[in-house]
């Protein structure tokens, strides 16, 4: 097949991460029609978003593993086919349980987002990298988004089993043109799934997502909440040991420990935690009656339209993220993201009062998101081998996810925490719910910072053991130069002394009134290099090459210990 058709793939590529992006947020909109319709309690219809997303946490990772095992495209192509049996499961479900069954079953397709890296990175040529791995972010981000503002208009239309159906004729679609339009992967990691491994992230992740979905309803406070916290801290322990003690680790923590990765994981939570606090309660709190004082009193059409300036400028500075690298380099576009991110929700927070604030606040968030989206995506995927980019990057996007159980979490606390007399929230609740989410979108900024700073010293401290090498080096070929250069004289002086041996020898046979001549002639010879001038040669060269043996040595003791290798 041919390896030439990068433009096709990428097409593919994202018909396929969209469709599944938006089942993020499609449901959101119509839980309560959901619920009313299957005769089930709101604990009940919320298991359809929190199956789905720990479904998908559990996927990414071991998927993505797989893909970089057995080949890429094979695995897509069941990521997408179990999004399609999933969709049809919960289109036609009888009741609650049918539906949550399905939507687990969609959630295996959380897969294709760190296997769409990978395709990426093993088709595209170096120079267009960057603007593709930022596209398909991008995509991702908005498609995120997109469910929101599309839900209410299709559930009029086609109800919300209808809404399930959507994705069906995406996905399948897309699966047939990536079985002939995407290559299999050229290169595969070695090894295996350790199924140890596999359990005990499995675990963490269900044990901590779990609480951290339905703390509001269970009660923080309440001991199965704070007994789940307490597992997955154990769970998250031994699976670090394992994964350390590992042949052929799930994930390789040695590269989890370089700044370029454990940064952007750290990043990745931020950023998170500060985008579904804003796309989950953004419309709610633009919809909120006019009567509270400070809500806008939109419908649920119009709410849709006011997120749509942040799913354009999102897309929009996505894409642009690879291109803009040659003059801005990744981690400075999360920095300037993050920090413009943190901007727009603190005007969120405090300057609320009208559409156009709102709205115009909304546009500027969506800049930031699409920037920090793509950058913090590339710089992943640049940062680890090729083997290993569908682990990494499903890592990545898997504590993306941490961080929006995480900011939901933080912001449904905050905010129904503040119920007013007519049953709805307080101002005070959104203002400090957005106010929180700026401080954790700066917090992506700040850990940018001090990776930099650690790659930045170990750069120096490698650029100063380069230059104690090369001193080393240096006085090492000196003193073996110097060595040479006395051999020959060394060697004359050894002749010298042969040489005059016959003339000693004749000297001494003479009478012994030549024996004054004789002392003569020999301390004649031995001023001309006889004999007597070997040991100083010979001492002198002894003190030089002493000397620089010690220099040699001084160098290498203070030579610093050379840092492991940052792909970052």
């Amino acid at each position: 097949m041919s390896r030439s058709r990068p433009s096709a793939t990428f097409a593919v590529l994202a018909l396929s991460v969209a469709s599944f992006a938006t089942l993020q947020s499609l449901v959101v909109p119509v839980l309560p029609v959901i619920q009313q319709d299957l005769h089930t309690t709101t604990a009940g219809v919320t298991w359809t978003m929190t199956a789905w997303l720990i479904a998908a946490a559990v996927a990414t990772p071991l998927l993505g593993r797989v893909g970089d095992l057995v080949g890429k495209r094979r695995v897509f192509v069941l990521a997408l086919l179990a999004v399609a049996v999933g969709s049809i499961i919960a289109a036609v479900a009888p009741s609650i349980g049918v539906l949550i069954a399905g939507r687990v079953v969609q959630g295996l397709g959380g897969a294709m987002f760190p296997l769409a890296f990978g395709i990426i990175r093993d088709e595209f040529p170096a120079h267009r990298l960057p603007s593709a791995i930022g596209a398909i972010a991008s995509i991702i981000a908005v498609g995120s988004g997109l469910g929101t503002v599309l839900a209410g208009p299709l559930a009029d239309v086609l109800s919300w089993r209808g809404l399930f159906l959507v994705p069906v004729a995406l996905t399948v679609t897309a699966a047939v043109l990536a079985l002939a339009i995407v290559p299999e992967s050229p290169t595969r990691a070695t090894g295996g799934v350790n199924p140890w491994s596999a359990a005990l992230l499995s675990g963490w992740l269900i044990a901590l997502l779990l609480p951290l979905s339905t703390g509001a309803q269970w009660g923080w406070s309440s001991p199965v909440v704070i007994a789940l916290f307490a597992l997955a801290a154990l769970l998250l322990a031994a699976w670090v040991v394992v994964e350390l003690r590992s042949r052929h680790p799930l994930v390789d923590m040695r590269l989890m420990r370089e700044p370029g990765v454990w940064s952007m994981n750290a990043a990745a939570v931020f950023i998170g935690a500060a985008m579904f606090a804003v796309f989950a309660f953004f419309p709610r709190f633009v919809q909120t009656p006019v009567s509270t004082g400070y809500g806008l009193g939109a419908s649920v059409a119009e709410s849709g339209l006011l997120m749509l300036p942040m799913l354009v400028t999102m897309a929009v500075t996505g894409f642009v993220s690879g291109p803009l690298e040659r003059w801005l380099g990744f981690r400075m576009q999360i920095v300037v993201a993050a920090v413009v991110m943190a901007a727009s929700s603190l005007s969120l927070a405090f300057l609320h009062g009208s559409l156009f604030a709102v709205a115009a606040a909304s546009g500027v968030f969506g800049i930031g998101l699409g920037l920090i989206y793509a950058a913090i995506t590339s710089v992943v995927v640049q940062s680890v081998p090729a083997t290993q980019t569908g682990i990494a990057s499903g890592m990545n996007a898997n504590l993306r996810t941490v961080g929006s159980a995480i900011g939901a979490a933080v912001m449904t606390a905050l905010v129904t925490g503040t119920i007013g007399a007519g049953g709805l929230p307080a101002e005070s609740g959104y203002t400090e719910g957005f106010a929180t989410a700026g401080v954790l979108a700066f917090g992506a900024a700040v850990v940018t910072v001090a990776a930099a700073v650690v790659i930045r010293s170990r750069a120096g401290r490698a650029a100063v053991a380069a230059d104690l090498t090369a001193v080393a080096g240096l006085a090492r070929l000196d003193a073996e130069a110097r060595v040479a250069a006395a051999e020959p004289l060394r060697t004359a002086a050894a002749g010298g002394v042969v040489a005059a041996e016959p003339l000693r020898v004749a000297v001494a046979g003479s009478v012994a009134a030549a024996e004054p001549l004789r002392v003569a002639a020999a301390g004649s010879v031995a001023a001309e290099g006889g004999a007597a001038a070997e040991p100083l040669r010979a001492s002198r060269a002894a003190v030089e090459a002493a000397e620089m043996a010690r220099l040699i040595a001084k160098v290498e003791a203070e030579r610093p210990t050379e840092p492991a290798t940052s792909a970052a």
